[in-house]
């Protein structure tokens, strides 16, 4: 019994090393980053001697000189209202179709469902030109409603939903039927709110997504007031040079958003990734 339980403790000991160590691999180029802004350039770009620490003091002004240079306030108002509206959009499109493809019987359903998968099969970038003639001919250049426009729909999501609406038992639909729900008190009352789990996880993987999109904004968004952070840091470097402090210093003013929202959010977010099986 004693020789199980020391099994079991060197066992765990083992697992917490191995975390520890991974989580010590993951940390390091977020550190290397914060090092970098507080540097000089000569020290950032030199390779003998290697600096891993600043040598002549603690570059805090960086910051500074970045945040007003790159007009911080504006790039935060873009991205958060990006993820915003395509978080919605996406959630309030996706319930929908995976109800529908999930729950209702339909002539076509498979054909259409099938167009959905092949959507997900498909790279993105194909999709570019299409999007942005549409956007320019509605005249969204230059606009949150462009940069909006490619996450109104998601086959990804629908799919998502279609999985959460199957794995309800009907037997809650049919007892909603009898007490005289019709279609859409029963998807509004009975099963959407079944799924929140489901949409949650929908939710935390379409912001990632669009905070991490880069070429989509930059395309649609020309005008840096009216571009995205991840747009708006490639425009920081240089052609010929690059002043590496200041990109790193803008990348950690850049993430501040994801860091809040992921503080506030953490239990949702723990809760939706381990429901949906997925991984970040």
């Amino acid at each position: 019994m004693e020789s199980v339980r020391t099994k079991a403790i060197i066992n765990k000991t083992i697992v917490y090393v191995i975390l520890i160590i991974m989580a010590f691999i993951m940390l390091v180029p977020f550190a290397w980053m914060i090092l970098t802004a507080l540097k000089t350039n000569q020290e950032a770009i030199s390779v003998s001697p290697f600096y891993i620490f600043p040598q002549n003091g603690w570059h805090w002004e960086t910051f500074g000189t970045v945040w007003k240079s790159y007009n911080f306030i504006t790039l935060y108002k873009n991205t958060l209202l990006m993820i915003f509206f395509r978080v919605l959009c996406a959630c309030l499109t996706a319930t929908m179709a995976g109800y529908a493809f999930g729950r209702l019987r339909f002539p076509g359903k498979n054909l259409l469902f099938s167009l959905v998968l092949i959507q997900m099969m498909i790279p993105s970038t194909i999709f570019i030109i299409p999007q942005y003639l549409m956007v320019s001919k509605l005249g969204w250049l230059n606009t949150t409603a462009g940069l909006v426009f490619p996450g109104i729909v998601t086959a990804f999501g629908t799919y998502l939903l279609k999985t959460g609406y199957q794995g309800l038992p009907r037997d809650l639909e049919e007892a909603a039927g009898i007490d005289g729900c019709h279609i859409g008190q029963k998807f509004l009352r009975i099963m959407m709110p079944l799924t929140r789990s489901s949409m949650v996880s929908l939710g935390i993987f379409t912001a990632l997504f669009a905070f991490k999109d880069l070429m989509w904004p930059m395309i649609v968004c020309t005008s840096i007031e009216t571009t995205t952070l991840a747009a708006g840091l490639a425009k920081a470097q240089g052609q010929y040079s690059s002043n590496y402090p200041e990109m790193m210093g803008a990348a950690v003013l850049a993430i501040i958003p994801m860091i809040v929202i992921y503080v506030i959010f953490q239990k949702q977010f723990v809760e939706g990734i381990a429901t949906s099986g997925g991984k970040l």
